[in-house]
């Protein structure tokens, strides 16, 4: 890492730079990245998924937020950056850090495909008393990064209707209703999983995420797909012609972007990069809002829903054979961390219609589940033994849907601190499940009805408690999520409306010791409407039995009791008659009224 970024400083000492600004992005604003756009992981050896690195002469600072703290300061040992903690007092900004350490007329580098425009103009913004200038055309990482992998050309696939709900025809007539509601005459919309939803398309060029590297301008009459033509096949082309979709060359979109003239475009400047933004003539007008297509992915359609339901019957039972195998076998054969997910990664791949995993699972024992993102890798891969806690959070990509679950699992003889730990968790989930609420609330309404319980006894977690979820898309969608404080860039604090679901997730870690987490998928639906308006209500997707053995009932309410004995029938009455005898004797158990 220190040889890595002393030639990044050469390289910036040649170029004049006074600093060099290097996100976690790739040219989309995608959450996760393939290989090919790394460069963060690659100058810093941080291998978490969200963080933004600043390298000057003197200094070097990665900004990662409450969930890698804990994974962060262990990476960073030794690499030339120090840790900045987002969010925590004391700790400035990326654009305070900026303007502090910039001279006067100073020149801050960064390459404009994977910086936001909404970041870029903030930057520049609270800079421009140093009136600093930007350089943005070069990849310095990539320079230096000799053995970089090539970026991602994997082949394009049709998502059949009867997954989909509704043919791409009407989603694209129904976008061009809402660009002329907003008065656009072109809309460049460069969001991985928008794009690909629009089109009933899906790929494999980010890991989990079954997106096309790609991008779209569509006007009155013409949809441009720009994408790598080789991923295309005979039957794919056919589909996007029958769309009246014109295919053009990925890297076309610039000169497609440089070439507009007076035109009203839609864009959303936190989603699209900074060079596609710069590219744009003057005598354009600049729309920046939301693309509309996010709001109609998050709403689900019926199909949509149904097909959920049944891809959640399948993870459900490869969740509970492997719990089932864990709890039978802890002590008897050999475990670890990476062992066993790899073992519940074949019982997701044995259900019909699964295309692999949605995210990266998290097997993490003991005190590395105090690190709620944790990821084992060979040094850290702790063996299971027969005591403690265990967390598993994962979950399935199937055609039927996107599903992600989290249970911890008591192997053996657990603390009371543990156990009543365990018992909150459990409630907190429970509780936000069974919210009822007037339609107009958003996440931040419902947020505390997971925590009260913790924060009734001074504890806490680090996360939000929900995000949105898509359907065969990736596992953390916009616009909906549950948290009790405001976070602009996530945007993810709309309306919950029916149709859209999220993740319920509360957990409680302590570093050193443990860390649990108990997570359910939840879809909103319209419940009871009176004179005081409509309510409304979330129903379970996720169906996997709660460790009873690691629980205080003494410590619940009647309705935290009544809560769970109420899942447990479902999880029985719903998972029993796809597992064996030898199983469904076991879930009989695991699922007992309390």
């Amino acid at each position: 890492m220190n040889e890595r970024l002393a030639k990044l400083r050469r390289l910036m000492e040649e170029r004049h730079m006074d600093a060099y600004l290097i996100p976690t992005s790739d040219f989309h604003e995608s959450e996760y990245v393939g290989e090919y756009f790394k460069c963060r992981r690659f100058i810093t050896g941080f291998t978490g998924s969200a963080g933004t690195a600043v390298v000057t002469a003197k200094e070097a600072g990665l900004w990662t937020d409450g969930r890698y703290f804990v994974q962060a300061a262990g990476e960073l040992a030794g690499s030339g950056f120090t840790l900045q903690k987002m969010d925590e007092e004391g700790v400035p900004t990326v654009e305070e850090y900026l303007a502090k350490v910039m001279p006067q007329g100073g020149v801050l580098g960064f390459d404009g495909r994977v910086v936001n425009s909404q970041l870029g103009e903030a930057i520049k913004e609270e800079l421009e008393h140093k009136n600093v200038t930007f350089s943005c055309e070069e990849d310095l990482v990539g320079r230096i990064w000799e053995d970089r992998p090539e970026m991602s050309k994997e082949p394009v696939w049709i998502l059949d209707e009867k997954y989909a709900g509704q043919p791409a025809a009407e989603k694209i007539a129904g976008l061009r209703k809402d660009m002329k509601e907003a008065r656009a005459t072109v809309h460049v919309l460069t969001t991985l999983d928008d794009i690909v939803w629009l089109l009933n398309i899906r790929g494999n060029d980010i890991p989990f995420n079954p997106v096309v590297l790609s991008y779209v301008a569509v006007t009155e009459k013409d949809l441009y797909l720009f994408i790598h033509e080789e991923t295309l096949n005979g039957q794919v082309r056919e589909y996007l012609e029958g769309l009246k979709v014109t295919v053009r060359p990925y890297e076309e979109i610039y000169g497609f972007v440089k070439s507009l003239r007076e035109e009203r475009v839609l864009l959303e400047s936190s989603r699209v990069n900074y060079s596609i933004k710069n590219s744009l003539d003057k005598s354009n007008k600049i729309i920046d809002q939301m693309n509309p297509t996010v709001m109609a992915k998050a709403v689900k359609n019926p199909v949509e829903i149904e097909n959920e339901r049944r891809a959640h019957i399948k993870d459900g039972v490869a969740m509970t054979k492997f719990i089932y195998w864990l709890k039978k076998n802890i002590g008897t054969k050999d475990m670890t961390e990476i062992s066993v997910s790899d073992y519940l990664e074949e019982l997701r791949r044995q259900q019909e219609g699964n295309l692999g995993l949605s995210f990266n699972t998290i097997s993490a024992y003991g005190e590395n589940a105090a690190m709620c993102h944790y990821s084992a890798t060979r040094e850290s891969n702790k063996v299971l033994k027969p005591e403690g806690l265990y967390l598993i959070d994962s979950g399935g990509q199937y055609y039927e849907g996107t599903t992600d679950v989290t249970r911890t699992v008591a192997l053996g003889p657990v603390t009371d601190e543990e156990r009543e730990h365990f018992t909150l968790v459990a409630m907190s989930m429970l509780r936000l499940g069974h919210a009822k609420f007037l339609y107009g609330c958003r996440g931040l309404s419902l947020d505390y009805i997971a925590r009260q319980p913790m924060w009734e006894r001074g504890l806490n977690y680090n996360h939000g408690t929900g995000h949105g979820v898509g359907y065969l898309l990736n596992v953390h969608e916009r616009p909906n999520g549950i948290r009790y404080k405001m976070v602009p860039e996530r945007m993810d604090s709309a309306v919950i409306e029916e149709g859209m679901i999220c993740s319920d997730e509360p957990g409680i870690y302590i570093e050193g010791s443990h860390g649990i987490r108990t997570e359910n998928l939840i879809v909103c639906r319209k419940g009871q409407k009176n004179e005081y308006g409509q309510f409304m209500e979330f129903e379970y997707l996720t169906f996997v039995p709660i460790d009873l053995d690691a629980l205080d009932v003494g410590l619940m309410e009647k309705r935290d009791v009544e809560y769970l004995n109420e899942y447990h029938r479902q999880v029985y009455e719903k998972i029993s008659p796809y597992l064996t005898d030898e199983e469904r004797q076991w879930l009989k158990e695991a699922t007992r009224e309390v």
